[in-house]
């Protein structure tokens, strides 16, 4: 059986799945309800100093449902935790107490000073904590007080609170970055500088999921009013994915753990984020959904693919997909493909034929019968055929092999130049150069 164990930035766990600061972490009950059910470890949900934060009393999420009624994307506007301080410190010496082996990292969200940092780091400390993580990411609420996205959003910011904590605590120290920003790579790298031992991303998206169209009120609706909330699950997943292939394959970060969040709802899902760098995963929406059972399925999936590819332990994966996400620019342009039928697979609902007619380039004949055939001449492999395609491996892409006639250009595939790195098309080619 594969090693799922971990030793992220020396906290380790039984598996690399942990919750993520939010709702399912916010008390002892919970947290002791997942340890038992085998999570390997709990972001804490976010403390704060402020004995004055209140919660809206009304619904606190929006939701974004697929044609089955399956949650593809939450928004939220809840705050950071509105329970005592004392409280959640005294539960969380008693959880660590009673879980040794599993991951307790704790999230904070305090004043930009750094004597509010100074305050609560020892309270933290004396639990018996792992590790800290700062909320950098939080875009409702507390962003408006200045605190959460609004210092996150500011990398100059980032480094100087990162390194006050570096300066006042023996916990390792991870930095939860939001992913409002243009380009995740500069508080990255301000997080790098202030001495971060890690990075954890993405935090929510600024969303408003949806508008009641009887009231002309945002959703979620509190007394008529909405706000703009922290957008999760399923549907991030393709940006929080491309954030942490950016940290992980930048030479100014490159190295820099990434504990990653977004959507991760399958052990699938979170092969994915490890191969693109992850060391630790973190979810809340799938948890939120489905409950805390779920972790069954996730570690059971990723062993048995580990054992199958022949991947002993998590060291195996983490970083294996970095080195082939590269520039749109580095892109082998001699590489074709054409798209082909199965025809006892399809079904003749027509969808392929729809799409390519309509939006794209006509390269799919209907004949006598509900026959679908791809015309070879005018296919560019742009892959939208697969795409709609209702039954799995109907239509599947064929790679035209060196020497091959592409009927479309009337060239033989790659019979000038067979290697991509030295074509002259190639802007990193010496032949280009």
């Amino acid at each position: 059986m594969a090693d799922l164990s971990t030793d992220f930035v020396g906290i380790k766990s039984p598996n690399p799945f942990w919750l993520a600061s939010a709702p399912p972490t916010d008390k002892e009950y919970n947290v002791r309800r997942a340890f038992e059910a085998g999570w390997g470890g709990v972001v804490w949900k976010t403390l704060g100093l402020d004995p004055h934060v209140v919660n809206v009393n009304g619904p606190r999420y929006g939701v974004i449902h697929g044609a089955d009624r399956r949650v593809l994307g939450l928004n939220n506007i809840e705050l950071i935790t509105d329970r005592p301080l004392e409280t959640n410190l005294r539960e969380i010496k008693t959880i660590k107490r009673d879980f040794p082996d599993r991951a307790m990292i704790v999230s904070l969200m305090v004043p930009c000073e750094e004597w509010a940092w100074k305050e609560i780091l020892p309270k933290v400390e004396e639990t018996g904590a792992d590790a800290i993580e700062l909320n950098f990411g939080c875009p409702h609420g507390m962003s408006e007080r200045g605190m959460g996205s609004a210092v996150g959003q500011v990398p100059d910011y980032i480094e100087m609170v990162t390194r006050w904590c570096k300066q006042n605590t023996r916990m390792p120290v991870l930095v939860k970055l939001t992913p409002n920003i243009t380009d995740i790579r500069y508080p990255a790298r301000a997080a790098h500088r202030g001495g971060a031992d890690a990075v954890s991303l993405i935090n929510t998206i600024s969303s408003i999921t949806s508008v009641n169209l009887d009231t002309f009120s945002p959703e979620p609706s509190i007394d008529g009013k909405g706000s703009h909330g922290g957008y999760c699950g399923p549907a991030v997943k393709p940006i929080a994915l491309n954030m942490v292939a950016e940290i992980a394959r930048d030479p100014e970060t490159r190295g820099l753990p990434i504990s990653g969040i977004g959507g991760i709802t399958t052990w699938r899902d979170a092969a994915e984020f490890m191969a693109l760098g992850s060391g630790s995963v973190q979810v809340c929406t799938a948890a939120m959904t489905y409950g805390f059972g779920i972790i069954k399925e996730l570690t059971a999936g990723l062993s048995r693919w580990m054992d199958e590819q022949g991947h002993e332990r998590l060291s195996d994966v983490v970083g294996r997909a970095v080195p082939n996400v590269t520039d749109w620019q580095y892109l082998n342009l001699n590489y074709v493909t054409k798209a082909q039928i199965d025809q006892d697979l399809c079904i003749k609902c027509g969808r392929c034929y729809a799409a390519c007619e309509d939006t794209s380039h006509q390269a799919i004949a209907i004949k006598e019968g509900r026959v679908f055939e791809v015309i070879d001449a005018e296919c560019v492999a742009c892959n939208l055929c697969v795409d709609v395609c209702p039954v799995e491996d109907c239509i599947t892409m064929r790679v035209l092999e060196p020497g091959e006639l592409d009927e479309r250009t009337g060239r033989k595939v790659a019979a000038e130049y067979a290697n991509w790195t030295t074509h002259p098309n190639n802007p990193s080619s010496q032949a280009a150069e």
